[in-house]
């Protein structure tokens, strides 16, 4: 099942539509960071009341999480979008987004392998404050 899968919200016991500001409060990302998503291709097309009001679902929230996850593994925003737009293009460029995640995956890796190394760094200096302090050693 696709990230973006859609969710029923008749089965689910979810709302059907959210607001600009209830997605914002959901997310933590401001009302200007959602339009900003929009605007470059990031988000999908976001559904419109009849008075042209952003309407959010159930999906679109989901894509959102996704979004955040990809953030957190530092993707480029180009790569993001870059993402974003072979989803819409369909199942056959499956491959290549496959491949955006791996070198995403890729470099995650490095930079938990960084962290791995750094951290021991500070347990060193840490040890040795608590020893040449007096105390002893974490």
């Amino acid at each position: 099942m696709s990230v973006i899968a859609s969710t029923d919200p008749r089965t689910s016991g979810t709302r059907a539509h959210y607001t600009i500001s209830e997605v914002a409060a959901l997310t933590g990302l401001s009302a200007h960071t959602l339009r900003w998503y929009e605007r470059i291709g990031l988000m999908p097309h976001v559904d419109r009341s009849h008075t042209g009001q952003r309407r959010f679902t159930e999906r679109d929230l989901g894509w959102l999480a996704f979004v955040g996850k990809l953030r957190l593994t530092g993707m480029p925003v180009a790569d993001m979008v870059r993402y974003a737009e072979l989803v819409r293009e369909g199942d056959h460029t499956r491959d290549e987004r496959r491949e955006l995640l791996e070198t995403t995956r890729r470099d995650v890796l490095a930079r938990i392998t960084e962290l791995q190394d750094t951290l021991a760094v500070l347990d060193i200096k840490i040890g040795h404050y608590g020893t040449a302090c007096g105390g002893t050693p974490s």
